[in-house]
């Protein structure tokens, strides 16, 4: 007889138990106590916000490194089972050996009501430049972005994207989220080779992705928001080569897609923990790169690349490029732009963590700034 069988054939065990004896002393049964539960605080209730958004709403306090206006406030969606994909670089992993808690990509994304943040953003609302939801892989993420989309633009008028989840979505869906008020729609596809994207992001534990969802949710995303409305997040140091990358900037420049530059920077105890982030001398010529095919007009037959698809010359006059590098605005945080076309998201230490030298400067750069950004191109080795 098991133990608890054993509890039950001699009057049951805890508060059954209890009441029982005292009924045989002759005292009147004490009430049951109720069981209490604490509810979930899960979407589209509650939400995570970036630590720099909940700095610049006043719910956390801190300051940055170095002063700057910040106005873009970045959402991720919040659920106990959290995202159903498993992609080998992400902190959000579902088959990740830690429970992060309040972290993700290295810094703290607190967990807060969504009606105390919509209150928030709208009394902070003339500081603000650019809202964003993330979405992740889950059943109920679209009822979820749409509910709390309503919500945001019920009482903002700063404009609104969504880095979407496609295993989610549909063309219908993509028009829901046009008609209820959001302005850009963001697609983190990472990887850019179907290899790369299959070896990281398919063809894993649990979760598996599929590139050719990814692709159609851009196309639909394009024909239903329009020029220069879509991008699609690009994550340099993954395996790919400088002319994968360049290729892609120039495809999407010619449907008229901003192309958002990440830079791989590992997560703790994620498949990819070990695997090395991209040089600095690569991560700026990529990241000038990408400005000269979309802000120059500059096209691949400008580029040349070894047998490894590296890129070694730039087809281009020495002042030209020198005048982009001295603008500072390539090597900026690629984000969705305020309401006047100003850099709206800026996304601080979205590619870097904090004690480790600017990947990308979410404000223009310094002179300073530009002499250490000349020195880490050695453009003369590209431009001889």
């Amino acid at each position: 007889m098991t133990g608890v069988a054993a509890q039950a054939r001699a009057g049951g065990s805890g508060p059954e138990r209890i009441r029982a004896e005292g009924e045989a002393q002759g005292r009147s049964p004490r009430p049951a106590l109720p069981f209490l539960t604490t509810p979930a605080k899960t979407s589209p209730d509650y939400v995570r916000i970036s630590y720099a958004s909940a700095v610049a709403l006043r719910m956390k306090s801190g300051r940055f490194s170095r002063e700057f206006d910040f106005g873009g406030i970045n959402l991720l969606l919040n659920y106990d089972e959290g995202c159903l994909s498993d992609c080998g670089y992400c902190g959000l992993a579902r088959t990740r050996s830690v429970d992060y808690g309040d972290q993700f990509i290295r810094v703290e994304w607190p967990l807060v009501s969504t009606n105390e943040l919509v209150a928030r953003m709208a009394d902070h609302e003339s500081e603000l430049t650019r809202l964003c939801i993330s979405m992740v892989t889950h059943g109920h993420a679209y009822a979820d972005t749409c509910d709390i989309t309503r919500r945001i633009a019920a009482r903002v008028r700063t404009p609104l994207s969504i880095l979407v989840a496609p295993p989610t979505l549909n063309r219908e869906r993509l028009e829901t989220f046009k008609a209820i008020g959001v302005d850009m729609i963001g697609i983190g596809l990472d990887a850019v080779t179907e290899e790369l994207f299959r070896n990281i992001r398919t063809d894993v534990p649990a979760g598996g992705l599929k590139w050719e969802k990814y692709w159609e949710v851009v196309t639909d995303s394009r024909e239903v928001f329009g020029p220069w409305k879509v991008n699609v997040h690009t994550l340099v140091g993954l395996g790919e080569t400088d002319q994968d990358l360049i290729e892609l900037f120039t495809a999407l420049r010619d449907k008229e897609i901003f192309s958002y530059l990440f830079c791989f920077n590992p997560e703790p105890d994620s498949r990819m923990a070990g695997h090395p982030k991209s040089p600095l001398v690569r991560w700026r010529r990529v990241q000038l790169a990408k400005h000269l095919i979309e802000t120059e007009g500059y096209d691949l037959h400008q580029f040349d690349f070894d047998s490894d698809g590296g890129l070694v010359h730039l087809r281009a006059g020495r002042s030209a490029v020198e005048a982009v590098v001295n603008q500072g605005v390539a090597f900026m945080t690629n984000g969705c732009p305020g309401e006047k076309g100003e850099p709206g998201c800026t996304r601080p230490y979205g590619s870097y963590r904090p004690a480790e030298p600017f990947r990308d400067y979410p404000f223009l750069p310094s002179a300073a700034d530009l002499d250490e950004i000349r020195q880490q191109l050695r453009l003369d080795e590209v431009l001889g």
